[in-house]
């Protein structure tokens, strides 16, 4: 099979918080229909680096292409671009006085412009997609933190982009509420999405990523097939840091 496209290049990116410096030259590509997951400890830098990617946070050198184009270039509408890269928080950031189905065609309806059946019908695919058809009309405090994080994906989906980053998807979920997000995910990576995944979610990176990236430090340490940064991992740190999640 061909080499698939990148859809994400990341090349020397750095950046600051004042005198700590948090990524110290990043190098990243990640092609199409790739599961990446970023692991590592806390404080290494993987969220700051899913951030930097649709510019939440901007870095201080570097390069982001995403389907190449470069975000960082002025002349690019960073707005326009965000709607090609999907983003799930940790915190589910629904808005709690609109429905299920509100929430995941606001963007739709304000950002694309579609007209009100057309988003509807875009939104209930997309909140069919995470088994959540039964709840448009429900309010996000009438749903599980599961189920809350599920329309938040739903929600990314629907804009059809090109890349979805998750960070940390699951960790403010309890423990068996977890299962039905990592489900959705995997589905998504069934049907092709591109994504990159910042989690402790171990067994699921080892099961479903393409390829595992080991951060420490703001520097990307170690990366290769899940299999071997799990059974074989080259660098001590890695080591290190994995020994706890050996089966």
């Amino acid at each position: 099979m061909p080499e698939s496209v990148a859809i994400l290049e990341v090349t020397g990116l750095r950046k600051s918080f004042g005198t700590l410096e948090v990524l110290r030259g990043i190098d990243l590509t990640v092609r199409a229909q790739e599961l990446v997951f970023v692991i590592g400890p806390s404080g290494s830098g993987k969220s700051t680096l899913l951030r930097c990617c649709n510019r939440l946070e901007e870095p201080n050198e570097g390069s982001i292409r995403v389907d190449g184009v470069e975000l960082l270039d002025p002349k690019t509408d960073i707005n326009a671009m965000r709607q090609r890269i999907g983003m799930v928080f940790q915190s589910f950031n629904l808005y709690p006085h609109m429905t299920v189905l509100a929430n995941v065609t606001l963007a739709l309806r304000k950002a694309l412009g579609k007209g009100r059946e057309e988003a509807r019908a875009i939104g209930e695919a997309a909140l069919a997609r995470v088994d959540l058809a039964d709840k448009s009309s429900a309010y996000p405090a009438q749903l599980s933190g599961g189920q809350q994080q599920r329309v938040a994906i739903a929600r990314a989906m629907a804009l059809e982009p090109k890349i979805m980053l998750f960070d940390e998807p699951t960790s403010s979920l309890d423990p068996e509420l977890v299962g039905s997000v990592l489900a959705v995910m995997r589905e998504l990576r069934q049907d092709g999405m591109t994504m990159v995944v910042v989690s402790h979610e171990m067994r699921f990176a080892r099961d479903a990523a393409d390829r595992v990236v080991f951060m420490d430090a703001g520097q990307i340490v170690e990366q290769g097939p899940p299999d071997r940064i799990f059974g074989a991992p080259q660098h001590a740190r890695t080591q290190s840091f994995l020994a706890d999640f050996a089966a």
